[in-house]
């Protein structure tokens, strides 16, 4: 199966800094976190708000969702925790 993102919801973990969102591979639910460091990759305008980082992940969402499937494609794991060094 394919890993898609069908349902566009996120949300922003403050104690560990991170925007947690999920992906679909048939009916398997697969969670996804980016850690907020590696927006300023994507979107050098991102602050530090809440309302500022879902912001900028809802701009940078394609790229984000492409990472994330070519991360899911070489390992299956629990959960996956995306950094900067997966966005070079």
């Amino acid at each position: 199966m394919t890993l898609n993102f069908v349902n566009p919801s996120r949300n922003y973990d403050q104690k560990r800094r991170l925007i947690c969102f999920v992906g679909h591979d048939g009916m398997t639910e697969v969670p996804f976190m980016l850690e907020v460091t590696a927006l300023p990759s994507m979107t050098p305008q991102a602050s530090t708000s809440e309302e500022d980082l879902l912001s900028a992940f809802d701009k940078a969402r394609g790229t984000i969702e492409a990472v994330a499937r070519e991360s899911y494609s070489h390992r299956r794991q629990r959960e996956y925790v995306l950094t900067a060094r997966d966005f070079r």
